[in-house]
């Protein structure tokens, strides 16, 4: 039987950064990964760290943990070039939230109380991003919402956590859990292994995990449908956001265009409606799109909650039983502070009380409408 101090389950960018900030810690970890790391919802993802452009989900109380995490990327970049040479395409421009409508402007020119964040109107708008639709009236530019390449973000938190000493298990899949003599003894595809503590991190396939210790289906898939193009005209500098829809440009000359939201399809197979979907809010955004060559099309599922919180603490039975999952679509950007988080309340570090209130796993059912 093989043996962990801790193990993680999950070896996506949640899982990747748990590893990392735990490693960081002096913990010896293992990752147990059901295939490839990164190779489920982080690959799919757009990798925008938009702690502003999502303010109004967030509300008030979360907003400072989105951007305790949009600021801790800085220094994991330059911690994960140090240690491993990789440069995870932190890129900067930030992003403009398109305005259309004279009620989105009033709404929107909120935001600009926030640090960093400034109103456009439309002439300097075209000046800073030529070929934005004629009907974009100005936009909400968001200097700190930058965005990475969540592949690589992940490889390079998985790799730094294997410098610092984790192991990586690859298609080690953990199909049931449970504890004895005070050791967790995890069931995996690869015989059995045993753990003084556990961190559950696989996205919206922790549910079959989380059922087992007692805490119910607590995650559900959103699918989310994108494309990728290749630019052929003016370089973009910001990702463009509007209705949750948006564009991203890559260090390799391509436009991410997404996303759809279709709740509770395990699917990951795009559609042509959701490939027609995203395409004509791309084309509401930058009409010149049209022209540009289709290079290929995926889809990813978000793990989503009831009320769009992620899970991030120890179980509330089960002792040494952590859970970091439901991230939704905003896992990307939440994974340095989730990872840290978890590194400090195994190493019984100060955590806010307002944040282990909020992402507690336990917490009671709410019938708030949640903003996908």
């Amino acid at each position: 039987m093989k043996q962990s101090e801790i193990a993680v389950v999950g070896g996506g960018i949640i899982g990747s950064a748990i590893a990392y900030y735990l490693a960081k810690a002096g913990f010896q970890v293992d990752v147990l990964e059901a295939g490839e790391v990164g190779s489920g919802s982080t690959q799919a993802a757009a990798g925008m760290l938009g702690a502003h452009s999502e303010y109004k989900e967030f509300g008030t109380s979360l907003y400072p943990f989105a951007r305790s995490s949009q600021k801790l990327y800085e220094e994991a970049e330059a911690a994960i070039r140090s240690l491993t040479g990789i440069d995870i395409e932190r890129r900067t421009g930030g992003l403009l939230k398109l305005v259309f409508k004279e009620e989105e402007r009033a709404r929107l020119l909120e935001l600009c109380s926030l640090e960093g964040v400034t109103w456009l109107d439309h002439a300097s708008l075209t000046d800073k991003t030529p070929g934005l639709a004629e009907s974009v009236l100005g936009a909400v530019h968001m200097e700190e919402d930058v965005h990475v390449t969540p592949a690589i973000a992940c490889n390079g938190f998985r790799s730094a956590a294997q410098v610092l000493g984790a192991e990586i298990h690859t298609y080690t899949r953990v199909e049931k859990i449970g504890k004895e003599a005070g050791h967790y003894q995890l069931q995996t595809s690869k015989g059995k292994w045993q753990a003084e503590r556990v961190v559950i991190a696989s996205g919206v396939w922790s549910n079959s995990i989380l059922e087992q210790t007692g805490l119910g289906s607590s995650i559900f898939p959103v699918k989310g449908e994108c494309i990728a193009v290749t630019n052929t005209q003016a370089p973009l500098r910001c990702s463009l956001f509007h209705d949750q829809h948006y564009i991203v440009p890559r260090n390799n000359n391509e436009l991410i265009i997404g996303a759809t939201k279709v709740e509770n399809d395990w699917t990951t197979e795009p559609t042509l409606g959701g490939i027609q979907t995203v395409m004509e809010k791309a084309r509401q955004m930058l009409p010149g799109i049209d022209e540009m060559p289709f290079r290929r099309s995926w889809a990813g599922l978000r793990p989503q909650t009831f009320d769009g919180k992620p899970l991030i603490g120890e179980h509330p039975e089960m002792k040494g039983l952590f859970i970091a999952a439901g991230h939704q679509r905003n896992g990307i950007l939440l994974a340095p502070a989730t990872g840290k988080m978890i590194a400090d309340l195994l190493s019984g570090n100060d955590v806010s009380e307002e944040w282990k209130e909020a992402f507690r796993v336990d917490r009671p059912y709410s019938n708030e409408e949640v903003l996908l």
